[in-house]
């Protein structure tokens, strides 16, 4: 049997999608049920536009509420451990890019809460891949979709 992929995060990740696959079971699967129910009520469903659009929903909804059971149930939770003077998962990290550029702060979690428009990177990605492991005043040449840029540490926390 293959392994299950793990999936790291933090506790507020994993609450995130717990809240997320409640809503989506207790709203959100009845709403899409209704639609169908209304959608059948009109009658030929060979060419009922709202019945498909209904049932797609309805398969995106069962997808996503498969995909974040299987996420919650292989979470890893990301345990700080105290330190932070090394880069690592849920740890907030903040750096300069050099020669003069403006600090920038990344808190490095998991794919499964990445969210770059909270600050929040995936470890995976290549500035965090960049990152992990290094510790404060360290210069670490980053890649990112621009090309590379010369980056110092200056704050973990």
């Amino acid at each position: 049997m293959a392994q299950e992929k793990v999936f790291p995060m933090t506790h507020e990740g994993k609450q995130k999608l717990e809240q997320e696959l409640e809503q989506l079971k207790t709203v959100k699967r009845k709403e899409v049920v209704e639609r169908i129910k209304i959608a059948r009520s009109f009658g030929d469903l060979s060419e009922n536009s709202e019945y498909d659009s209904a049932k797609e929903e309805q398969a995106f909804v069962e997808g996503r509420i498969t995909t974040l059971e299987n996420m919650i149930r292989n979470a890893k939770i990301i345990e700080d451990d105290g330190g932070s003077n090394v880069v690592g998962l849920g740890k907030t990290v903040s750096f300069i890019e050099l020669p003069d550029g403006e600090e920038e702060s990344y808190t490095i979690v998991g794919s499964a809460e990445a969210d770059p428009f909270e600050g929040k990177i995936s470890n995976d990605s290549p500035i965090a891949k960049s990152l992990l492991g290094r510790k404060v005043d360290e210069e670490v040449t980053v890649q990112t979709p621009g090309g590379e840029m010369l980056v110092k540490i200056v704050k973990i926390s």
